[in-house]
Parts: C-alpha cells; sequence; structure tokens
C-alpha cells in the first residue's frame, strides 16, 4: 500500500512521538502539556465518565493548545483521542458523535476493528489508526481502511502485545507503507531513534509519561514507577484474561502474592471499559497499576516539559553518534 507522508499529516512536532493513551492516567493536563511541548497528546475517551466530560476536555484542551500557539508563536502539536471500538464499551457511538464536532486530525481505534468508525472520521478529515498485537489483525485492520497501524508489541505497559518489535516492524513494512507507530518499550530518545531506524514513523512512550507531574496518576504510582526495574514487571492474565504488564510492588500491596495468582482472569479488576462498572469496582484494584518494560528507564518524576526536553537530546545524541558509525564504517 502506498505510503502517506507523514511529515506533512503532523508538520509541528518537536519528536516524532506520541504520549501514549494511557486508561484512568491520560488526561487534559498531560495531553495538553505533550502538546505544548511538540508531542502528540494522547487520551482514550473512556477516561471522562460522560460524553458530556468529553466534550469539556476536548474544548479545554482546545483552548491551552492556542494558549501554547499564542505565547511560543508556532502550532502545537496535535491532539489524538483514542477510541476503544469493543462491544464492552457502551459509549462508543456518543464518543464518535463528540469527536466529529471537534475535527481530529488523529484517532486511534484499539481493541476491535476499525471498521465501525472510520467512515464518518475519515469523511471529517481524521487519520484513523488502529491498535493491532499481531501481523493479522494489522492486514485486516488495512483491509478495513485503517490509515495507520499501532503496533502494540512485547514490553508495553497494560494490556500487551507479544512478538518481538524487531519482528513485528519488519513483518508489517513487508506489506505496508503507510504510517507505523511502534507501541513498547521506548525508554528514552536513543530507543525512540532506534524505532525510526527500523522503519517506524513514530512511537508511543506510556510508562515515562505516567511518571510526570500533569499525569492523573497517584502519587505512590509515580514513586512505585521511580523505585522499580524491568524484572519488577509481572506478565499476567489473572486480572483482565488478557496477558498485561503489572507493577509487582503494586500486587504485594494489595495482599496478593505474583508467584500465586490465578489465571485467565480469576481475579476481576473491572474488565468492562463502560463507565457505568467503574464505580462498582473493590478499591484496591485501583492500586494495582501497569507498566512496561520501559520502567527501567524512570529515574525521577520530572514535569512534561522536562521530559520531553530529555528525551529531545537523548534523540539528538543517539542521531549524531549513528551519523558517526556510520562515517567510520564508510572509510573503511
Amino acid at each position: 500500500m502506498q505510503r502517506q507522508n507523514i511529515d506533512t499529516l503532523l508538520p509541528s512536532l518537536a519528536l516524532p512521538l506520541i504520549a501514549a493513551p494511557m486508561f484512568l492516567v491520560s488526561g487534559v493536563d498531560l495531553v495538553a502539556a505533550a502538546c505544548a511541548n511538540g508531542v502528540i497528546g494522547s487520551f482514550p475517551t473512556v477516561n471522562c465518565r460522560t460524553s458530556d466530560e468529553l466534550e469539556n476536555w476536548l474544548a479545554e484542551i482546545a483552548a491551552r493548545n492556542a494558549r501554547a500557539a499564542d505565547a511560543a508563536g508556532v502550532a502545537s502539536a496535535p491532539w489524538c483521542a483514542n477510541l476503544v471500538v469493543h462491544r464492552s464499551n457502551a459509549r462508543l457511538m456518543q464518543d464518535l458523535a463528540t469527536l466529529l464536532r471537534h475535527k481530529p486530525e488523529i484517532v486511534i481505534t484499539s481493541v476491535g476493528s476499525p471498521a465501525p468508525v472510520l467512515k464518518p472520521l475519515q469523511e471529517a478529515g481524521a487519520r484513523v489508526f488502529a491498535d493491532v498485537a499481531t501481523v493479522r489483525h494489522a492486514e485486516r485492520a488495512l483491509e478495513a481502511g485503517a490509515d495507520g497501524l499501532v503496533l502494540l508489541t512485547a514490553g508495553a505497559g497494560g494490556q500487551t502485545g507479544w512478538l518481538n518489535p524487531l519482528a513485528f516492524v519488519r513483518a508489517v513494512r513487508a506489506f505496508f507503507d503507510g504510517p507505523v507507530v511502534l507501541a513498547g518499550g521506548i525508554s528514552d530518545g536513543a530507543a525512540l531513534f532506534a524505532a525510526q531506524a527500523m522503519g517506524c514513523d513514530l512511537a508511543y512512550m506510556g510508562t515515562k509519561f505516567i511518571a510526570t507531574s500533569e499525569s492523573m496518576a497517584k502519587p505512590a504510582y509515580r514513586d512505585m514507577l521511580v523505585e522499580s526495574g524491568a524484572d519488577d514487571i509481572l506478565l499476567t492474565r489473572a486480572f483482565t484474561g488478557l496477558e498485561t504488564n503489572m507493577l509487582r510492588a503494586s500486587i504485594v500491596a494489595a495482599g496478593l502474592d505474583p508467584s500465586n495468582l490465578p489465571a485467565h482472569g480469576a481475579i476481576d479488576i473491572g474488565k468492562d471499559i463502560s463507565i457505568e462498572g467503574r464505580e462498582n469496582r473493590p478499591a484496591r484494584w485501583k492500586d494495582i497499576w501497569s507498566a512496561g518494560h520501559s520502567v527501567s528507564g524512570v529515574d525521577t518524576v520530572k514535569s512534561v516539559s522536562d521530559l520531553v526536553a530529555q528525551t529531545r537530546r537523548e534523540y539528538d545524541a543517539a542521531r549524531e553518534a549513528f551519523s558517526v558509525r556510520i562515517s567510520n564504517t564508510r572509510r573503511r
């Protein structure tokens, strides 16, 4: 399939980066701060309790982006909504209608085929990227008409993929030349540059944005990320029925043994993402937290501005080092 020019779609980026849409973590403050600093700010629409609240969020994000653009003299990066298209999202069509009124540049669909929302979004001018975890799902999303793909790979926080990112990206690039976003394991600017080198246009960064002062995460959650490393991530199906990367320390704090968990969603932490079920979850499940393998890169709680600036320095250093290596190789 013919490649679309990602540079003309996203002209205002400081980095080829998306602050990942994270359930109960990504909110107005995080999204607006990401956009103001040249990174695509995204959020799941189900983070809003109602479609009316979603309307308010979008209006506030737009207002903050306008103020940031006026102050900086350049446009902010675009915001991006994540629509959960699974049948358990009882509010899907309401949220879609709300989004259409705000004319998003990009929408990411997840947990199902993008087909039900593709036509109205594309007619409104949005590019629709489908979140996929297998090569077959990537093929099906493109057959449905998706404009781009988010490849969910091993090491992503929360509900994760299982394919090696190198293998997944190259397999998809064998049949698709359009926009590809890598999700999973992006811990710094060097990893972001590496994602581009293997054929991705953009990448998600999630776990490190949880540990920012603008995220909706509890302070204890942010602190736990700082204290944890990759070996502290547990892949389990106990909580959702799907393979999910969770922080071991949060499981222990909830009174459970990470080495002796039941299988296949036997522990119900509220699989149904519909708003009606949110308040009925047992309180302790709200304190079992997810994170990806990139938690090893979290060394302190930062502002979004500081995190993006640091990532930019790392990205530029990696690009320069790569240029030097290539130059030295050619001299041999």
